[in-house]
């Protein structure tokens, strides 16, 4: 494994297989070995999980910052994805919500993490109404069934 190098301002905060540490002056990070973290800035707090794709991302998260409850937050996220690929419409939005899934069931939280921030921006066009269903697709036309072939 290649070394992760990380550099942390003076007051920032990052969570390491569920620990909380602080730094106190600009300091860099070397991760030698995998380890589970997550950086201050991709903290989102329970109150700011008001949308189903933010409540997805708290899940995620939960995984990352506390190991001990992973398997809970495992749970719940396996419960709650179904229902938004139920729930939206827009093919970008489902595909990316399958592109999460599939990273999460790899064990690659962090990367379903930052694939679920780039979805946050068109879940707030169409929580606001603001997404139409464009009307210059063509549906393909179906080729005919035989029916009653002998």
């Amino acid at each position: 494994m290649a070394t992760l190098r990380i550099t942390l301002r003076a007051g920032e905060r990052i969570f390491v297989n569920g620990a909380v540490m602080r730094v106190d002056r600009k300091t860099h990070l070397e991760f030698m070995n995998d380890v589970t973290f997550l950086l201050e800035s991709h903290v989102m707090q329970a109150e700011d999980a008001t949308t189903p794709l933010r409540q997805l991302y708290f899940i995620i998260q939960l995984m990352l910052i506390d190991p001990a409850g992973a398997a809970e937050a495992r749970t719940m996220f396996d419960r709650t994805y179904p229902g938004l690929l139920a729930a939206f419409t827009s093919a970008e939005i489902r595909s990316g919500i399958q592109d999460v899934v599939d990273l999460v069931h790899r064990e690659r939280n962090f990367e379903g993490l930052k694939r679920l921030r780039s979805l946050l921006p068109m879940e707030e066009v169409v929580l606001a109404g603001e997404w139409t269903f464009p009307t210059d697709i063509k549906t393909p036309a179906r080729p005919a069934v035989a029916a009653g072939a002998r």
